[in-house]
């Protein structure tokens, strides 16, 4: 029913792929946990908060990765445990990673998530370009580092522009390789993967430790792809119905 009601809903969902363990002497494995990224109530958390985070409560989702806005997280953390909502993951900016990671650690310690993820990396839209890449590793390692020894893991978010050609690949290879995997892991949106060009499923088997945490999208048919990282939301549309 969880999947049901995500699929009609169009909702962005995450799960977190460590949930998923073999059942001793069966083949079969565990059904994953299924939340929502506070993202998909952008159009009604505005009006009301209190009344979005109860229907989230009504449709039988436990988990929620928050996309900060303008509601203080110690309000956000209060509000989710009143309704037994566990935040497993939040996002934070590039800034934040580089300039003061230890604001990251205080969050995650305050929301007491598992994960701490970054989305997006500064750059001119459409020229994702080497020297941004090789910025964000650095970025990335170090303040990967500084999370891991907080208990936290990092998992950086890729956007699609990341699929600019670099030597006999693109620059999402380059930061693969460059990313220490005991620091640095990664959060797969399948939407923004194939609106830059690639292959969500031939990227998990790609990097199968890799992959922590997973963005359940469905595109509208037709739609136009570039590396720009940007696209009309319209476009995303209920799972199963696109392409």
């Amino acid at each position: 029913m969880k999947i049901q009601l995500l699929t009609i809903l169009a909702i962005l969902c995450f799960l977190s792929c460590d949930s998923s363990k073999k059942v001793a002497n069966k083949s079969t494995t565990a059904a994953p946990k299924i939340g929502v990224q506070t993202y998909s109530f952008r159009n009604y958390f505005p009006k009301n908060l209190v009344a979005t985070l109860d229907r989230v409560q009504k449709m039988g989702i436990e988990e929620v990765e928050l996309f900060m806005g303008k509601v203080p997280p110690e309000e956000m953390k209060k509000l989710c445990d009143a309704r037994g909502l566990k935040i497993p993951s939040t996002m934070v900016s590039f800034d934040m990673l580089r300039d003061n990671p230890q604001e990251a650690v205080a969050l995650s310690k305050m929301l007491e998530t598992e994960y701490i993820s970054c989305a997006w990396i500064p750059h001119e839209v459409g020229s994702f370009s080497f020297e941004d890449a090789k910025k964000a590793v650095i970025v990335f390692n170090t303040a990967g580092k500084i999370l891991k020894e907080n208990g936290i893991k990092f998992t950086y978010h890729p956007h699609g522009y990341e699929f600019q050609p670099h030597k006999d690949g693109v620059l999402l290879d380059y930061i693969f390789a460059e990313t220490k995997p005991e620091y640095v892991y990664f959060e797969m949106d399948t939407y923004w993967i194939t609106f830059g060009g690639g292959d969500p499923v031939a990227w998990l088997n790609k990097h199968p430790n890799r992959w922590k945490l997973i963005h359940l999208k469905d595109m509208k048919k037709g739609t136009q792809k570039d590396l720009t990282g940007q696209s009309n939301v319209n476009n995303n549309v209920p799972l199963g119905t696109g392409e």
